[in-house]
């Protein structure tokens, strides 16, 4: 049985390998062209880094090639791209093949923390579990690496622990000291405890009745979409022929051994299917891995139980710019986070079983269930609407399990490398934060197995792309080469790295004294068209990749990505060559993805045509009088004409299509206007806080207010006249 050969990834770490691998033998440090000291991993037995990226076609020639691989991944998450790159330095013949987008499933949906585990440490105290502490201690080193690989994707984050009894205080303290003790020389910053009035100094929003204190830790933090395909990129340029949009089929198997040799997979973009040949196939799917498994055996076992975890993303004046929070005890025990994120807020929770593999919607009562625990440590005066979420997502986390087990809680993120009686390699379990270590146990154990030529892991300290020459002080020089505005020059430096300048060097003149260069996609988000393009060069291949995995525009604002999707399709289109029934496609399919994944239909369900009108007499009168200075001909409805009659007449200019837009976000029933009964209905959701930042409302109360400062003053009343 496979389970005869499971191999526990954190059994093979020690501390003699610990030391070996940190050890400054393997690098070297040199100051880059921007002065920054850098530093990086020895060039020994490394292939050489391509200063070219092939192009998607390019890779799906290689596949196609005919010759034998070493090594052929299935799956194009953190672990699958992790597995590609580390096989490549070996000097491994790679190839990578996913059936979607990278990191389109588990990898582009998580917390964004980069993190050894507190709770697993606490599991692992109370319960005196050495593997899981051995997990936690693996997990720290990593963290480290992490950070240091792709310093412009990643940092630390200050993580404060509220306390709300007194004994809690020296029970937590002792918990995160342990915390910084087993992280050791990795350590990013000693946690400290604060007082109330300091914690209070720090998040303002928190309630302060009964509170005691605060302990503050530190944990990473990254842009995971980013960071996986920073992953892929690198492996690419490695000589890894990775490609997307390539749906395996069925494995291939030997008919003289009944060994696997390769995989039958489909370009799913164009329909063509052909052969890959590999010595050895490593299955790296995440939560399909028992799918891809039953390929190989109809009766092997399942070793994935998936487990999902909600987020909603919030405006950032829910949070400090640089402080989140974490509460390890919530109402039905749960983990609850809220953290900072690309100038928003992020609020979630771990740890809720589920029997899909895909990605599920997430519901109402998700999203009020984390509402309600925000509000439980945010203060009075801060008012938690239900309009105020931008976004929501759930993501599925593949963890190992027994097969009789259903305890998702109990279990933890540790990974198993399982090798089936013909060959297959799996990767199972894990996280975000171990993917390097998870790659390099997979790849041993697949050298190992296979007997494959090559030498040691050589991932410890290399860089990923866009870090090599990258420095804080990068998006200077992109505000005084090119123009930029400053907040896009620093997004692009942020997401970019080094190759920031690549994307700034095709950026489109705005025709503007400043800036010179950039247009955006969207006026209130630094992301600009260039990035579109940029991101097609990036293996970009739907619209759904451009606004959630190139740039994260759907994971903070769905309505503002679903705004910028005709430009995005349209520059798309320019670059991929797209018919306008291509186009149409594209937009539905990305209308229909925000719609579902990102939780558009759980905000759009706040304002329906039967959403109650709730409002006293004298607010109807007030909004209906409101309403009936744009219904001038006593239509019952307002449309676009109505309201730039009334802009004109106070002297403001608003383009049609932003107006479409405007007006769209209403118009429940689609037909082009906007009907009293509409208005009323938007009136009082926004009342009860269901609804927040409708235009069309502030639009209306603006102008009502800009008519009556414009209306003459009687002769009688202004002292005289002729």
């Amino acid at each position: 049985m496979a389970f005869q050969k499971a191999v526990k990834g954190t059994a093979l770490i020690g501390g003699g390998a610990i030391a070996t691998v940190f050890g400054l033998s393997q690098f070297s440090q040199h100051r880059n062209k921007h002065g920054a000291l850098v530093r990086v991993q020895a060039a020994e037995g490394v292939p050489e880094r391509k200063d070219h990226l092939p192009t998607r076609e390019q890779q799906l020639a290689a596949l196609q090639s005919g010759g034998e691989f070493d090594v052929l991944v299935i799956g194009g998450g953190a672990t699958g791209c992790g597995c590609a790159l580390d096989a490549a330095t070996r000097g491994l013949k790679t190839a990578l093949l996913e059936r979607d987008d990278f990191s389109s499933g588990t990898s582009s949906r998580s917390t964004k923390l980069i993190h050894g585990g507190v709770r697993y440490l606490q599991k692992a105290i109370m319960k005196l579990d050495f593997e899981q502490y051995r997990m936690v201690k693996e997990a720290l080193e990593e963290r480290a690496h992490l950070l240091q690989s792709a310093p412009h994707l990643s940092a630390a984050l200050p993580i404060m622990l509220p306390i709300y009894k007194w004994w809690q205080l020296p029970y937590y303290w002792v918990g995160i000291k342990l915390y910084d003790l087993v992280a050791g020389s990795q350590c990013l910053k000693s946690s400290y405890v604060l007082t109330k009035d300091r914690a209070l100094e720090l998040f303002p929003m928190l309630r302060r009745d009964k509170l005691v204190g605060a302990i503050v830790y530190y944990d990473g933090q990254h842009n995971d979409a980013r960071m996986n395909l920073a992953i892929a990129l690198t492996a690419a340029r490695y000589g890894a022929a990775t490609a997307n949009y390539t749906e395996v089929r069925h494995l291939l198997k030997s008919t003289d051994t009944g060994r696997v040799c390769g995989v039958r997979c489909r370009d799913v973009l164009t329909g063509k299917e052909f052969d890959v040949r590999a010595k050895c196939v490593i299955n790296a799917t995440g939560p399909f891995t028992d799918s891809v498994r039953k390929m190989d055996d109809q009766e092997v076992p399942n070793i994935c139980q998936p487990s999902a975890g909600v987020h909603i993303v919030m405006p950032g004046y829910y949070s400090p710019d640089n402080m989140g929070l974490l509460d390890p005890a919530t109402s039905d025990g749960r983990v609850i986070f809220f953290l900072p994120w690309e100038k928003m807020t992020i609020a979630g929770t771990t740890d809720s079983p589920t029997d899909v593999t895909s990605h599920p919607i997430p519901t109402e009562e998700d999203i009020n269930f984390i509402l309600s625990e925000v509000r439980n440590y945010l203060g009075p005066d801060v008012e938690v609407r239900r309009g105020d979420v931008l976004a929501a997502w759930s993501g599925i986390r593949p963890l190992v399990t027994n097969p009789d087990s259903k305890d998702t809680q109990s279990l933890s993120r540790n990974h198993v490398v399982t090798i089936s009686d013909s060959g297959l390699v799996t990767i199972a379990g894990g996280k975000w934060t171990t993917y390097r270590a998870m790659a390099r146990d997979t790849i041993d154990a697949a050298v190992r197995e296979h007997k494959l030529q090559a030498g040691s892991c050589r991932t410890m300290g290399l860089q990923l792309e866009g870090a090599q020459d990258w420095s804080p002080t990068l998006y200077i020089r992109l505000v005084q080469d090119y123009g930029l505005e400053s907040e896009v020059a620093q997004h692009l430096a942020s997401t970019y790295g080094d190759k920031a300048f690549e994307v700034a060097k095709i950026a489109q003149v705005t025709g503007k004294r400043w800036p010179i260069v950039g247009k955006r996609l969207v006026s209130e988000f630094p992301y600009i068209e260039a990035e579109v393009v940029y991101g097609v060069k990036e293996y970009a291949r739907t619209a759904v990749d451009i606004i959630s995995r190139r740039t994260r525009l759907a994971f903070l604002n769905v309505q503002a990505a679903d705004e910028a999707l005709p430009r995005i399709v349209d520059i798309m289109a320019k670059e991929l060559n797209w018919c306008e029934q291509k186009k149409k496609e594209q937009l539905e399919t990305a209308k229909t993805f925000l719609y579902y994944e990102m939780g558009y239909k759980v905000k759009t369900d706040q304002l329906t045509d039967r959403s109650e009108i709730s409002l006293v007499p004298s607010d109807i009168e007030r909004y209906k009088k409101r309403f009936r200075m744009f219904d001038k001909d006593k239509k019952g409805f307002i449309t676009i004409l109505d309201v730039q009659r009334v802009l004109q007449s106070i002297s403001v200019q608003m383009d049609e299509n932003t107006l479409h837009e405007i007006l769209n976000e209403v118009d429940l029933n689609k037909n082009g206007q906007v009907e009293l009964n509409e208005f009323l209905q938007l009136m009082s959701a926004i009342q009860k806080g269901r609804v927040s930042g409708s235009r069309l409302a502030v639009l209306m109360k603006s102008a009502e207010e800009n008519l009556r400062r414009r209306q003459a003053i009687p002769v009688d009343r202004s002292g005289g006249g002729l």
